[in-house]
């Protein structure tokens, strides 16, 4: 067994260590460079035409900057929740591990914003790092994910239309809405 293929079992076989990897501090520059932009996108769009109407931008933009992030990083960059929105959000078992860990966290006192995970995992044969950082609910996502009472009519009618299968509503300032996902395999 060659030195790098120990160095590959050690650190696939501990997080702990992972986490102290290069590697590591990109991906979390990755991870954190899509949602200030989707915040910018979404604000500029609720003073345009009110919440309902920045549905369809968190729809549209948000998978637009993951792909322009994954296309200047190399990274795959995404979101996933374990109460999705949008069926193509669904975590794998992974990341599903990785949200529900972050849950039982947040829950024991963490702070949502701080919660990471990472990790070089086996796929298919190939080590992959794999890297997640926990979304916290923030204000500006209480009209469309927030409690009932919160949620607005126009909010719902639209909501109801472009999903009709949405989990992702219920949620208070500080929650873990999802997180946001990337990978890459190891050079």
């Amino acid at each position: 067994m060659t030195t790098r293929s120990l160095l590959l079992l050690l650190l696939a076989a501990s997080p702990a260590l992972a986490a102290d990897d290069a590697w590591v501090a990109e991906a979390r520059q990755v991870a954190g460079s899509v949602p200030p932009k989707l915040v910018s996108v979404l604000t500029a769009e609720i003073e345009r035409s009110g919440p309902a109407g920045a549905i369809g931008v968190c729809r549209d933009e948000a998978p637009k900057l993951a792909r322009a992030a994954s296309q200047e990083t190399s990274w795959s960059v995404r979101r996933v929740s374990l109460r999705e929105r949008n069926p193509k959000a669904v975590p794998d078992d992974w990341e599903r591990a990785a949200l529900e860990d972050f849950d039982r966290r947040a829950a024991a006192g963490e702070k949502p914003a701080t919660l990471e995970r990472a990790e070089i995992v086996q796929q298919q044969g190939r080590p992959v790092m794999r890297y997640m950082r926990a979304l916290p609910v923030i204000e500006l996502c209480t009209d469309c994910h927030g409690s009932a009472e919160r949620v607005g009519p126009a909010v719902r009618e639209r909501l109801a239309e472009l999903y009709p299968h949405d989990k992702a509503t219920g949620y208070a300032i500080g929650q873990i809405r999802g997180a946001m996902t990337i990978s890459k395999p190891l050079p």
